[in-house]
């Protein structure tokens, strides 16, 4: 049961989408955002991280690479385990290059879309923020549409390791309900949900 549950949590949260308004058109690679590295906690206990760490590169373009790595088990006995690794390429706001890798506690998914053949619909990578009223976005994982609900449940204190900060939180539902928390500057702070009693929740390191 933990397997299924965990599986299906992560291939949703993973899959969760972003709006591309939420990061201006034109928005220059130099003023590239500040890495975000998190701790994932399963029940309190260790389960992994998530990172998204930016560059710009030699052409000029944005470079965003994302990294999860979760594993649920007992001792070396491992029960679940999952594995995505995507790099996005932006260039003057635009999304130009999408590659993805996932393992899925035994599915194996590869994504590649350059140019034209991405869909325009916006990433799951989360880092850019999210807009109420959206209804489908581009799952990282597959290279195809989701469908989704996001809520806006407004402002709110959230605890981060430097200390509380005003933050905006969002609920996205779809396979589960998760909730996601960005500071006033539109940078992702924080992530929980839960599914069949697991309680997964996101740490913010020191980048």
């Amino acid at each position: 049961m933990l397997r299924r549950d965990v599986s299906q949590a992560m291939r949703y949260l993973i899959a969760s989408l972003v709006l591309a308004a939420a990061w201006p058109a034109g928005h220059a690679a130099a003023d590239a955002p500040e890495d975000i590295l998190f701790d994932v906690y399963r029940n309190g206990s260790p389960f992994g991280e998530h990172t998204v760490r930016f560059r710009e590169t030699d052409e000029g373009a944005l470079q965003v690479d994302v990294d999860v790595s979760l594993r649920a088990g007992l001792g070396p006995i491992t029960l679940f385990r999952y594995r995505h690794d995507s790099r996005e390429v932006w260039e003057d706001g635009e999304l130009v290059g999408l590659t993805a890798e996932t393992y899925n506690d035994g599915n194996e998914m590869d994504v590649s879309l350059q140019g034209e053949a991405i869909p325009p619909l916006t990433l799951s990578s989360h880092w850019r923020g999210y807009q109420a009223g959206a209804e489908q976005v581009l799952n990282t994982e597959t290279g195809e549409a989701m469908d989704v609900v996001i809520e806006d449940l407004g402002r709110e204190v959230f605890q981060t390791p430097g200390g509380p900060v005003e933050a905006n939180r969002i609920r996205i539902t779809g396979t589960l309900t998760a909730d996601l928390w960005y500071d006033d500057s539109g940078r992702w702070i924080g992530c929980a949900f839960q599914a069949r009693g697991q309680d997964i929740r996101y740490v913010l390191r020191e980048s």
